[in-house]
């Protein structure tokens, strides 16, 4: 039995493996290049390109980019109307951004569980926390994968509930035929540099809706309009613009948008590469009884942006801490994805308690997220499936 590098073995590999890493080709620096050559760095053509390119990914018949994705899950809310009084339902297994968009509009986050097997919001546990207060569900497609649509969508109509997809996994996934970006009445996508494609920072919203298209500009760009049919006094058309609510500088640049135009060229050949890792890992850890991989919902065609294994911690002589440590040593860079969001001390003063989502609870307790990438060759991967084969063997029970 191989000694663990944790205890003084020595290591699967001898460079560190991260878990995600951004792939920036020659096109790439071409693209962002020429517009740092160019008259507009920020609010020029390549922003209206950016938006046209997703709508055309998408289905979607609008699109504002803008400056992360928290960003666009703050505009998306505030389009729907979440104020002071509204509840909304989300997952707690999301980056916090998820919910903190529902406070930064004064609303209430109302946390329902995940599937146990697909890690998604649940439809039966997001009607037993609806409410006459209930104004939105926000559903979020973990780890690219879609969430239960149809049954997400039978709880909105019947109770009249707008839907918000936080996308910010999941560019390029399909939910039974349907891309992500017109699924939802409002989809927020991330550009993150471990996101599937990066413009450095960036994100936008879309959606189908003429009236919460135009909110959502609005909300984005400080409230300030010149659109002429928007204009409520008759100005100057050369240089006439109004404020009409209190909105919010969430521009992306000229600069982060043509990054993002470059990537989205690469967008099936980087999707194609990460189903074909998901399978090579699925495949590999399919007879390790110790471990538990990610089932998807039916109908998806599934960009996966994190790839998830569980522990089996009853037939482990180990915790998740010392699985988790010993990978690091193995030079294999995991990571955990996510806490669930009312365990952080902030939302324990806001009156949170653990406990309240008992799925979501144990998939933390158990999850580990290995390496996926683009650029992750087939020997980067091998060693990853070492080192779990390695750990198991040396901690099965």
């Amino acid at each position: 039995m191989s000694n663990l590098a944790l205890y003084g073995g020595k290591p699967v590999r001898a460079a560190r493996l991260s878990y995600g890493h951004q792939y920036i080709d020659r096109d790439d620096i071409q693209a962002v290049t020429e517009v740092l050559k160019s008259d507009f760095l920020t609010c020029g053509p390549k922003v209206s390109e950016l938006e046209t390119a997703l709508c055309s990914l998408t289905g979607a018949a609008h699109c504002t980019a803008v400056s992360n994705g928290t960003a666009a899950l703050h505009v998306a809310c505030l389009a729907a109307g979440i104020g002071p009084g509204d509840e909304v339902i989300t997952t707690p297994i999301t980056f916090a951004a998820s919910s903190n968009a529902i406070l930064y509009c004064g609303g209430t986050p109302v946390f329902a569980d995940v599937d146990s097997k697909t890690y998604t919001i649940n439809p039966e546990t997001i009607e037993r926390c609806v409410t006459e207060r209930t104004k939105a569900i926000i559903a979020v497609d973990f780890t690219g994968a879609p969430c239960d649509y149809n049954g997400i969508r039978a709880v909105c109509e019947k109770h009249r509930l707008l839907l918000i997809e936080d996308a910010a996994h999941s560019i390029g996934t399909a939910y039974r035929g349907t891309p992500v970006g017109s699924i939802a009445d409002l989809t927020t996508f991330s550009f993150h540099p471990v996101k599937t494609i990066t413009a450095g920072e960036g994100g936008a919203v879309l959606t189908n809706d003429d009236t919460l298209a135009k909110r959502v500009e609005l909300f984005a760009r400080h409230g300030i309009t010149r659109d002429p049919a928007l204009l409520q006094a008759q100005g100057n058309s050369n240089w006439y613009y109004e404020q009409q609510m209190l909105g919010y500088n969430y521009r992306m640049t000229d600069i982060q948008c043509a990054l993002a135009l470059s990537q989205l060229k690469k967008l099936d050949r980087f999707a194609a590469r990460r189903k074909e890792l998901v399978r090579r890992y699925d495949e590999a850890f399919k007879e390790i009884p110790e471990v538990i991989v990610q089932t998807e919902v039916e109908g998806s065609d599934t960009v996966r942006h994190l790839y998830i294994l569980r522990l089996k911690l009853d037939r482990l002589n180990c915790g998740r801490k010392e699985f988790y440590d010993a990978m690091q040593a193995e030079n294999i860079g995991v990571n955990v994805h996510y806490i669930p969001v009312y365990w952080f001390p902030y939302y324990q003063s806001l009156g949170y308690r653990k406990g309240l989502c008992s799925n979501a609870e144990a998939y933390y307790e158990s999850s580990m997220t290995l390496p996926l990438f683009y650029g992750m060759t087939d020997e980067d991967q091998d060693d990853v499936i070492r080192a779990v084969k390695k750990l198991v063997e040396y901690f099965r029970n």
